[in-house]
C-alpha cells in the first residue's frame, strides 16, 4: 500500500527521484497521468491497468463518462523508474500540476499523487479543516 507524504525536487531535466518507500511497491513501470485537484496520478501498471479497463468500459453515451475518459486516458504516460529510482515527467503534465522544483508525493493507497508543493500545502489545510465533517459524511455511509 503507498501511503505517506514526501517532499523531493524536480531537476533540470524534469526528473523525480521517488522516494524509497515508493520503489519497491511500483515497480519499474508506471503510468502518470491528469488527476484531480491540480496534482498528477501515478499508478503502478497493475493498479493502472484496472483503472484504465473501468474508464474503458463507461459507457461513451455521457457527456461526462466521454469527458472522464478523455481526461484520463489521453493524458496517461507509461515510463520507466531508471536505475536511480527517478521518472522522467513530460512538460504537459508538469505544467498541467503546475510543477516547481520542490515537489510533494503523497502515497493514497493504490497511486501516488504528484503536488506542486504550495498548492498541497493550501489543500492540506482546506481538507484537514474539513476532516470533522468528512468523518461524518463517512459514518452515516457506515465506513467509520
Amino acid at each position: 500500500m503507498l501511503i505517506g507524504e514526501y517532499l523531493h525536487t524536480l531537476d533540470s531535466k524534469k526528473r523525480l527521484s521517488l522516494p524509497a518507500k515508493f520503489r519497491k511497491e511500483v515497480g519499474r513501470k508506471v503510468v502518470i497521468t491528469r488527476g484531480f485537484d491540480s496534482c498528477l496520478f501515478m499508478y503502478p501498471q497493475k493498479a493502472w491497468e484496472r483503472i484504465a479497463e473501468k474508464v474503458s468500459n463507461l459507457p461513451i453515451g455521457g457527456t461526462d463518462t466521454r469527458g472522464m475518459s478523455r481526461f484520463l486516458l489521453s493524458g496517461a504516460v507509461e515510463t520507466e523508474v531508471d536505475q536511480a529510482g527517478r521518472i522522467l515527467l513530460p512538460e504537459y503534465l508538469k505544467d498541467f500540476a503546475d510543477l516547481k522544483s520542490r515537489v510533494v508525493l503523497a502515497g493514497v493507497s493504490d497511486r501516488i499523487e504528484i503536488w506542486n508543493e504550495k498548492t498541497w500545502e493550501e489543500y492540506k489545510r482546506r481538507i484537514e479543516k474539513g476532516a470533522d465533517q468528512m468523518a461524518q459524511t463517512l459514518g452515516d455511509l457506515g465506513i467509520l
